[in-house]
């Protein structure tokens, strides 16, 4: 009996450190502008494309569902009319040219704010399978923050929810600006010791 138990233990830790092993965020890089005003976006509606009217796909309402909540968490509301920053996301089944920028950490250059800076524009290749997610600002009509993940180490499937929900997350893991005025004026309650 006393072995049947270690075995079943042994086999329990076995299976729980895999199922955290399983989870792996997929390679991301991202690019912004230096007119973005990061910390003075509080509101955001999708932007709205053929490409996404044409899927009818669950992939659309797993991907809007997963930034809702990413950017709830983060202060931002969403609102239709008239947002400080509208979302975009294309996935690319096929490999893609890209171009991006090597700029400095996107936390230290908020620190500075300088508008001068020059991009370093480099392209890439991505393979098959890659994600990208645009923020634009309304008011500037500009894209200020794009994100992407592709399967530079085996494809992205798509079609999985599991690994769908994984690449979005992985994305805006990159994206950490609060909303304007989120943490003022709260108020934080802690539970009474019992």
């Amino acid at each position: 009996m006393k072995v049947l138990s270690t075995a079943i233990v042994i086999l329990g830790c076995t299976l729980i450190i895999t199922g955290c092993f399983s989870y792996r965020e997929y390679p991301v890089e991202y690019d912004y502008s230096y007119h973005g005003k990061f910390n003075k976006y509080h509101t955001y509606a999708f932007l709205e494309n053929s490409y996404q009217a044409s899927d009818t796909s669950v992939s659309n309402t797993i991907i809007e569902k997963v930034i809702k909540a990413r950017l709830g968490v983060q202060g931002y509301k969403y609102k239709k009319e008239k947002p400080n920053l509208l979302v975009s996301y294309k996935i690319y089944f096929d490999s893609l040219k890209f171009h991006g920028y090597d700029q400095p950490n996107i936390e230290e250059w908020v620190r500075y704010s300088k508008t001068n800076e020059e991009y370093d524009k480099h392209y890439y290749t991505l393979k098959k399978g890659t994600l990208l997610i645009q923020l634009y600002d309304r008011k500037q009509d500009r894209s200020i923050w794009q994100g992407y993940a592709t399967g530079v180490y085996g494809n992205i499937y798509f079609n999985n929810e599991r690994q769908l929900k994984i690449a979005v997350r992985s994305i805006l893991d990159r994206y950490k600006f609060l909303a304007e005025d989120f943490m003022e004026n709260k108020e934080f309650v802690l539970e009474p010791e019992s």
